[in-house]
């Protein structure tokens, strides 16, 4: 007989793991655990992030999904200490308990400031804060750019000094300084002004410095400035940038990466433009400086060159001594003239003397029969030139004739060739029906191979010639051999 079955509630492992489930979101629905990030790899493809919180005795899974992510003020990393706002819950799957994070914020301004440190030790490790990636800000400034919020006191502050120091075009880029979104905000702001073209875009000028300004607050409040999203866009600004967060005790990573940081912000709009009624009266003192230097200038010159002309010899006196040369050129030049015209007219005589009508027709005479031998020897030349390349041509087109097939053929030979006029030199290769081309010395005619061609009787051995030794010219070149025809 079998045992009756305990009064027991079955479950199935579904049933049972939803109850659990039930039990642990009715009894923790709302916890805040504070516990140090452990196994944190970023998020994940599907923008959940996952990881454990752990103290000294235990540890706890922990999810944080993709539109609680996006959310946070503070991003995961690994190894801060945080306190974690959400819920507890079960995940079936592998029968394990899990707290969904909606919230994150580091334990204390002690752990800010770890994370702080770390992060500054990063950045200035890519070079981000090096000295050398800074620029001087412009003299003289036409527009500035303030990124900022537009309601706060911070713009007006700068607004007003600006117009007391030397009114100049401000553009406001209005941004959150606080909050989940300001760091995007002011990165983007901060990227929008350096994507704006020199000539300006849509009546908008590109600024020639920008200043990035906030009200003091605490560590928490400024932290958007610590951002590695807004220190990166500073550091890839390419128009100088002033940082001017908080009082000047406080200080931001933005600080490190700007061009020049500025105490508070009323103080950033000081450095970036200078008084303009000082630089008006410096100008005018300058002016009158370069006024009086150029009188003195002026005045030194006049008595330099009157110490100058005094040591000169005047105008008359330099004409003066070129007057008397000039007088004694034209005396000797009289006397030259017949001197010269005296020893060309003796040169004349004696060359006349020596060439008389005779002395003229001898050299005449002497000079024709030179002149008529020369022709006479060009002549022969260019007869015995053409006689020997008459001969030469003649020995050439005996022996072109001698090669060519042409006189094969007038001797009783054909030349076959088959349809596409390629020579046949045997009629093994014949077949019947095959087309021929019969070359005559007279003619072509075309032909069709009848039947199996095979030799009929065998060709007759060449007969060889004997050589014609060819005798030597009396007087001829040995090189010079001629023709063999």
């Amino acid at each position: 007989m079998a045992e009756p079955l305990p009064n027991v509630v079955e479950f199935t492992v579904s049933e049972l793991s939803q109850a659990v489930k039930r039990t642990i979101e009715d009894g923790f629905g709302f916890v805040r655990v504070r516990g140090e990030i452990s196994g944190y790899r970023g998020p994940h493809s599907s923008g959940h992030a996952y990881f454990t919180l752990k103290d000294e005795g235990a540890k706890i899974d922990a999810v944080v999904w993709r539109g609680s992510f996006s959310k946070l003020r503070f991003r995961p990393e690994e190894g801060m200490e945080v306190i974690a706002t959400g819920r507890m819950t079960t995940f079936p799957g592998s029968s394990k308990y899990q707290i969904v994070i909606e919230a994150l914020e580091p334990a204390g301004v002690g752990a800010l400031m770890a994370l702080l440190e770390e992060r500054k030790k990063k950045l200035a490790a890519e070079g981000l804060f090096d000295a050398d990636r800074k620029v001087a800000l412009p003299r003289l400034p036409r527009v500035v750019g303030v990124v900022t919020s537009p309601t706060g006191a911070v713009i007006r502050d700068i607004l007003h000094r600006i117009a007391d120091r030397f009114p100049v075009r401000v553009i406001v880029w209005p941004v959150r300084v606080q909050g989940e979104t300001s760091a995007r905000e002011v990165a983007d702001a901060i990227a929008g002004f350096d994507a704006i073209p020199p000539a300006g875009r849509d009546g908008i000028p590109r600024p020639d410095v920008v200043i990035v300004a906030r009200g003091g607050g605490s560590l928490e409040d400024l932290w958007s400035f610590n951002e590695e999203i807004v220190v990166r866009a500073v550091a890839a600004c390419s128009i100088p940038l002033v940082s001017a967060i908080g009082h000047e005790t406080d200080w931001t990573l933005i600080d490190l990466a700007a061009d020049l940081r500025a105490p508070t912000p009323t103080g950033a709009a000081e450095m970036v433009l200078p008084v303009r009624a000082e630089l008006l009266d410096q100008v005018a003192t300058l002016g009158h400086r370069l006024a009086g230097a150029v009188r003195r200038g002026l005045e030194t010159r006049k008595t330099e060159l009157r110490s100058a002309a005094r040591a000169l010899p005047g105008p008359q006196s330099l004409f003066d001594t070129r007057r008397q040369r000039f007088d004694l050129a034209c005396g000797r030049l009289a006397h030259a003239l017949s001197a010269t015209i005296a020893v060309k007219a003796t040169r004349f005589a004696a060359l006349r003397g020596r060439i008389s009508p005779a002395t003229l027709a001898v050299r005449l005479t002497t000079a024709r029969d030179r002149l008529d031998a020369l022709a006479e020897r060009g002549d022969r030349a260019v007869r015995v030139g053409q006689e020997r390349r008459t001969t030469r041509l003649d020995g050439l087109s005996k022996l072109l004739g001698a090669l060519s097939y042409r006189g094969v053929l007038s001797r009783g030979y054909a030349l076959v060739r088959d349809t596409a006029g390629r020579p046949l030199r045997a009629a093994a290769g014949l077949v019947a029906g095959q087309g021929l081309d019969i070359e005559f010395s007279d003619g072509r005619v075309a032909a069709t191979v009848g039947g199996d061609p095979s030799p009929s009787w065998p060709p007759a051995e060449p007969t060889p010639r004997p050589a014609v030794r060819q005798k030597r010219r009396p007087g001829a070149d040995p090189a010079d051999q001629g023709s063999l025809f």
